[in-house]
């Protein structure tokens, strides 16, 4: 939206998205981030969708508990979160009612990890595979208390 108000100052546009917010005419998803209210978005995609957004210029790809558990490994389902590697910084960005988003960092190089990702046109981001979820998960150190071994040792 700013390259469509130029001659806006940074003070007049911030203003003017308050105001947008306020009337309704946008919904805030997240910082920098704001849907229009009459397009009627797919909300079961906002948080994939602003993934991309958020980290431009970064590979991301959708792994640990949100793939083990999409797979049947992990008995609990994330609620309103989703797990992402990225190959920016580490962070949890609030998106208010659509949940939050988990960035976390990985230091493995993009044409290591070819093989194990698959594009998933459903939700529009890469998809880690089961093993390289799982890899990821020992990597990161994350709990591993709740990963069915039985099913992880099946799937891979």
């Amino acid at each position: 939206m700013r390259a469509l108000l130029p001659k806006h100052s940074d003070f007049a546009f911030k203003t003017l998205l308050s105001r947008a917010v306020k009337d309704g005419q946008l919904q805030r998803v997240c910082r920098g981030l704001y849907l229009y209210a009459k397009a009627k978005p797919d909300h079961s995609k906002i948080l994939f969708n602003a993934v991309n957004k958020l980290r431009p210029l970064t590979l991301n790809y959708l792994s640990l508990e949100s793939v083990l558990s999409d797979a049947g490994l992990i008995s609990q389902v994330p609620v309103n979160r989703i797990t992402v590697m990225s190959t920016g910084r580490s962070s949890v960005i609030d998106c208010g009612k659509w949940g939050s988003i988990e960035f976390v960092k990985t230091k493995q190089k993009p044409n290591e990890l070819t093989t194990q990702l698959n594009y998933d046109p459903t939700h529009g981001i890469w998809r880690a595979s089961i093993q390289q979820a799982l890899r990821d998960m020992r990597v990161t150190q994350r709990s591993q208390d709740l990963i069915d071994l039985k099913a992880s040792r099946e799937s891979v």
